[in-house]
Order: C-alpha cells, then sequence, then structure tokens
C-alpha cells in the first residue's frame, strides 16, 4: 500500500523499520520506565519489553499505536524543531513548496532523509495541518520511501488443531467410565414441593417510549474530569478557570545539578479543576517524556513551538485565582483530546 492512502498508524510502524535500531535503542535506553504509576502500562509494557528484547522489528510490528506514537515524538521532536524553524511564519499551514524547501534545507544542513521521514510520519499521526503534503512528499520522494511490513500470516483455527492419536483418545475414554463405576449411580433426589402455579395474569400492553435522538452534527460534549476523592475535597472541577491555559509557578520534579538553588519555574499548564485560592493542573513543556503527550492547541494559543503536556497532575496552592495570567481557554473538542 502506498504512503498516500496507508493508515497513519501503518506509517508509524514502516518509519520505525526505516530507522537505525541503534537509534530507537538508545532513546528508549534514555528512559526510566520503572513503575511510578506516571506511565499508563499500554505505554510503559511495550517499551520496558523493547528495553530488555531489543527486537525494533516487532516491536515496529507488534506494539500498540500509542507506544509507537510516545516513542517517535521522542524520535522526532529535534528534527520536526528544526522544520519548524525553517518554515518561520508558515509553520501553522504551510503549503506544499513551502513544506518541500524547508525539508531540503533541513536536510541541506545535515539532517538525514530518515529524519525527515520522522517529521513527516508524526505530522501525519498527529494530524498536523501540513499532513496532507507530508504524505504526499513520502509518496512522491524516492529517499522517502517506506519499506513495507512484513506480511503475517493468522493461523487457520481449522488447521492449527491437533489430531488425537486414537489410541490417548480411547485411554481417555476408558479413565472416564472407570471413575464414573467408582462413584456408582447417581443418587436421585426426591422432588421437593413447589408452589401452587398461579394463573397467568393478562400484562397490559407496553406503551413504547421513543427517545429523541440527537442531531447529527452536534457540538461535541465536554467530557467530566475524573478527580481523587482527596482532589475532590480541595478543587472543583466545573470552576470556571477549569480548561483554561494559564502560567503558573511549578515546581521542579527534581533537583538540577547545575542550578540546585532554584526550586520551580514559571510555566504554562492546563488547568484541570481549582478552587478560591488553588488550582490543580497539569505543566506543560517544551521537550517531550514519556508521561507527556502533543499539546494541540499549541499553534492557536500563539506558543512559539510545539509542546507537551504532562499527564502528572500538580496541586499549586496560595494562588490569587483573579490575577492569573490566561494564555486561552480549551474547546470541548480540545479538552476532550488532551484527557
Amino acid at each position: 500500500m502506498s504512503s498516500s492512502t496507508s493508515s497513519a498508524t501503518e506509517l508509524v510502524r514502516r518509519t520505525f523499520l526505516k530507522i537505525d535500531p541503534s537509534v530507537v535503542l538508545g532513546v528508549v535506553d534514555s528512559l526510566d520506565l520503572r513503575g511510578s504509576g506516571k506511565i499508563s502500562a499500554v505505554i510503559g509494557v511495550p517499551l520496558r519489553n523493547l528495553q530488555q528484547r531489543r527486537d525494533v522489528s516487532a516491536f515496529a510490528t507488534g506494539a500498540p499505536p500509542a507506544a509507537l506514537s510516545a516513542m517517535l515524538e521522542l524520535l522526532a521532536v529535534e528534527p520536526l524543531e528544526k522544520v519548524i524553524h525553517a518554515l518561520g511564519d508558515h509553520a501553522d499551514n504551510p503549503s506544499f513548496e513551502q513544506l518541500t524547501g524547508a525539508v531540503d534545507q533541513v536536510i541541506a544542513e545535515g539532517a538525514s532523509a530518515t529524519d525527515m521521514m520522522m517529521v513527516m510520519t508524526f505530522a501525519i499521526a498527529e494530524g498536523f495541518p501540513a499532513a496532507p503534503h507530508c504524505r504526499r512528499l513520502l509518496a512522491e520522494r524516492p529517499e522517502f520511501e517506506l519499506p513495507a511490513l512484513p506480511e503475517v500470516v493468522a493461523p487457520t483455527p481449522l488447521a492449527s488443531l491437533k489430531e488425537t492419536d486414537p489410541q490417548i483418545r480411547e485411554q481417555r475414554r476408558a479413565r472416564r467410565e472407570e471413575m464414573k463405576r467408582k462413584k456408582g449411580p447417581t443418587p436421585v433426589r426426591p422432588s421437593r414441593p413447589g408452589k401452587a402455579k398461579e394463573s397467568k395474569k393478562t400484562t397490559p400492553p407496553v406503551t413504547a417510549v421513543t427517545t429523541p435522538v440527537s442531531s447529527v452534527g452536534a457540538p461535541p460534549e465536554r467530557r467530566r474530569i475524573v478527580l481523587t476523592p482527596a482532589e475532590l475535597e480541595r478543587f472543583d472541577p466545573e470552576h470556571p478557570l477549569a480548561g483554561a491555559v494559564v502560567i503558573v509557578e511549578v515546581p521542579f520534579d527534581a533537583v538540577d545539578p547545575e542550578t540546585p538553588e532554584l526550586k520551580s519555574k514559571d510555566r504554562p499548564a492546563l488547568v484541570v479543576a481549582a478552587s478560591s485560592d488553588a488550582v490543580l493542573v497539569r505543566a506543560i513543556y517544551s521537550n517531550p517524556a514519556a508521561t507527556r503527550s502533543t499539546f494541540q492547541p499549541w499553534r492557536r494559543l500563539a506558543m512559539d513551538h510545539v509542546c507537551y503536556v504532562d499527564d502528572v497532575r500538580v496541586a499549586l496552592n496560595d494562588v490569587v485565582i483573579d490575577g492569573v495570567k490566561r494564555l486561552g481557554q480549551l474547546t470541548d473538542q480540545e479538552w476532550n483530546a488532551q484527557l
């Protein structure tokens, strides 16, 4: 199947078959995948298997799409930043010619064709506006040709059944008969007295109730976030600030050895719930990680580069709610996509 008609998941799998296995293994080895509750099993388990078994081909062809996407983000982030920089003001929605020029410029500056294939496949998988142009480039340029996925022949259930040796079948029958003989005849229990059957009553006809069907094209319903009991005691998920992207001071996960005196940093964050003087947020970062996913509305909110929102929720106290700087509000569709 050509790159112009393949599904996004298939393109991602084919791209992993093209990447140098040592590059993939180098990235996955840099991840801390110890069970911490921060990484979902659908991503963490395949990546740990890749760390242990070192089989990139098996990962490419058999891993869940979520694990593939997480790894592709980590692999494509650096060349993606270069392409975005080369596109400049056209990065939000480039034309085919603008994208082609940016890709050629980044390759001329030292990037490989495989780097650009990772960027284009990532753009397709994430539904970037330039995704159709990326498909066209992959299909038209010989250096961007992706390998085909190996054919996997599913075993036929009937063909996979083993023929049982007649002698073994007879031995099993004999054992069953012997067990029945040892147990003796099955005792017959006396029937229990039952209640007299009541005469059937005439059931009145049930009036059909017509459930109204929602109109086609109705706006998506905003998904309700599930908070822990402790979070619900402190925060209101229906607070007016929920769904806003704000600038707040977020504490660091760990001490930076180069600047150990710094404990926190002002950064954008998605508010998931709030109270009168505190917010529950998911911090937004410039760099990807195993617990982060692409923050889709980064262009619409005028952020100057691709960003990643963390799955981990952080409670921030003593926040002046009315004075917090807002970058914008997520639409219901964007909110549902980030949960």
